[in-house]
Order: structure tokens, then C-alpha cells, then sequence
């Protein structure tokens, strides 16, 4: 298939371009032309701004690709830009679990998206999570008519995970920097950045459309990643309610449920069989 992603120059993009490519399609990433890949001539290559309409419109208007992913879709004028020109099969929409309330065991239906208000706003408008509320409602209500999936993922942690938000927790056990938790013994879900970009790129040819969830299975705290660490290392966390606050400050107590995901084919990994080896990555590279 001809397949268009946006994005694809960084950390779980790289991993759908890559199996995008493995499975035989003809791929082009449209990116601002910034980061550098290493794809070389298997890729063809549109810069533009996805901010600007302009730009998209320019770029855009009049093309036909079997799928499109999006994966810079952060407020409801992100999809707009790109589904009042474009022509495509498929939507693959890169969403995210804070559309929902969190819990143990959230599923894709708790998120109802066609009655709320649709607002057209840009990335700055709203917080992050409301803003990807926005781009859904867009989506699910303004664009009823497009064959499309928005792919819902919980943090997503890997050994490129530009965000350092695993990594804070290490460094801050290893180099002890104090710092302030609020939830250490909540129940967190992840997943796997490479698992992340290949289950997106296993939804191409799928007979789907809605949201879909996408995690790892089984939960995590903080408190047992504190844990692990210190019994790799003999170094003690330094927690104290003036200390530097912690990037998943706020999260509640959530599993993330993929029974569609499953239904579809795909078997996420078990979060345990993989966390302690990152963890074991970050603690070599700070010693």
C-alpha cells in the first residue's frame, strides 16, 4: 500500500516506519524536514508545517495515500488541517489514555466522544490530555464519514524515550536528588516503544475502525521501580515533599484493557519481562 506518516523521524514513529517497511509498502514520512532519519532512499519525504494550514494545504491537497498515521495529531485543528485535504482509505489517528478518567481496567467505551462539545482549538488552548480530547471529537464527530482508528497508548517508555521521565527516577535514586512523589504505590501501565510503532503499523490492512487501546500487559508502581533500584545499586530514594516532583505526579491507579487489540491478533508483551532490563540501561549509562 502507499502509506503516509506523520512524523516517523523519532522514537516509536521510527519503529512503524521501519515495520511499515518490512511488511513491503511504499512509505513517505511529512515531517517540519528537521530531525534526520536514516531511512535514505526507502522513503519519500514531504516538509511542511502540520501547524499551519497553509503549509498542510500546499503540501497535501489532491493526494491520495491507502493510510494515513498520524502521529503529531495534539488538538482538534491538527485534524482538521489534514482531513480537509487529504484523500486516504484509512485514519490511524496516534490518540492517548488521557482521554480517559483512569482506572483499573479502562476500555475504549468509557471515553464518549459524540456528544461533547467540539471546540477548534490549537496545542496551546488546553492542557495535553484536553487537547487530545478535542482531536478525538473532531475525528469521531466531524469526520464520521473516514474509515479511521485512533490508537490509545499509556505512557510509552523505551531505551529512546526522549521525554526522560523513567529515567528521572533512576538518576534521582543513583545521584540521590530529592524528590516528591504523590502516588508511589499506585498501579501504572506502560508500553514498549518498538511494540508501540509495530502494533501501529499491524492496524494498516485491519478490517477496524474506532479506538483501540494498546499496552503492556500487567501494571507497575513507582515504588517498585524505587525498589529495583536500590537493590541494584545500595542507593536509597530521597523523597521529600520539597524535593524536585516526580514526572507521573497525579497519576491514578490504572490498568489499560486490550481485548480488542487481541481480538484483532495482536499480544502485547508482559511489562515485567522488560521494565528491569530498561531500568538496568538507565543505571549503566548514569554510573
Amino acid at each position: 500500500m502507499n502509506i503516509l506518516v506523520i512524523g516517523g523521524t523519532r522514537y516509536f514513529g521510527i519503529y512503524l516506519v521501519e515495520e511499515l517497511l518490512a511488511q513491503g509498502h511504499n512509505v513517505t514520512i511529512a515531517t517540519r524536514g528537521i530531525t534526520k532519519d536514516n531511512y535514505g532512499d526507502k522513503v519519500s519525504r514531504i516538509v511542511f508545517d502540520r501547524t499551519d494550514s497553509d503549509s498542510v494545504k500546499n503540501s497535501l491537497s489532491g493526494k491520495y495515500f491507502d493510510v494515513v498515521y498520524d502521529n503529531l495529531a495534539y488538538c482538534s485543528n491538527d485534524v482538521k488541517y489534514i482531513l480537509d485535504v487529504i484523500n486516504c482509505n484509512k485514519y490511524i489517528m496516534m490518540s492517548s489514555t488521557s482521554v480517559y478518567e483512569k482506572h483499573l481496567d479502562t476500555m475504549e467505551e468509557e471515553f464518549q466522544t459524540l456528544h461533547k462539545k467540539l471546540i477548534w482549538c490549537s496545542r496551546t488552548d488546553f492542557t495535553y490530555d484536553e487537547a487530545k480530547r478535542h482531536a478525538e471529537y473532531a475525528l469521531w464527530q466531524n469526520y464520521n464519514y473516514i474509515n479511521a482508528i485512533a490508537v490509545r497508548y499509556p505512557f510509552v517508555i523505551g531505551k529512546g524515550d526522549y521525554t526522560k521521565r523513567l529515567y528521572f527516577y533512576v538518576e534521582h535514586v543513583i545521584k540521590e536528588i530529592p524528590m516528591y512523589i504523590d502516588n508511589i504505590d499506585c498501579q501504572m501501565g506502560f508500553i514498549r516503544s518498538d511494540e508501540a510503532g509495530k502494533f501501529m503499523a499491524f492496524l494498516a490492512d485491519k478490517d477496524y475502525s474506532g479506538p483501540i487501546n494498546g499496552s503492556s500487559y500487567c501494571t507497575i508502581s513507582i515504588g517498585e521501580i524505587l525498589g529495583y533500584v536500590t537493590e541494584k545499586t545500595g542507593k536509597e530514594p530521597v523523597l521529600s515533599e520539597d524535593g524536585e516532583k516526580a514526572p507521573y505526579n497525579c497519576e491514578p491507579e490504572y490498568s489499560i484493557n486490550t481485548s480488542k487489540a487481541k481480538k484483532l491478533g495482536f499480544r502485547f508483551s508482559n511489562l515485567k519481562d522488560w521494565i528491569y532490563e530498561l531500568i538496568d540501561y538507565y543505571i549503566d549509562i548514569i554510573y
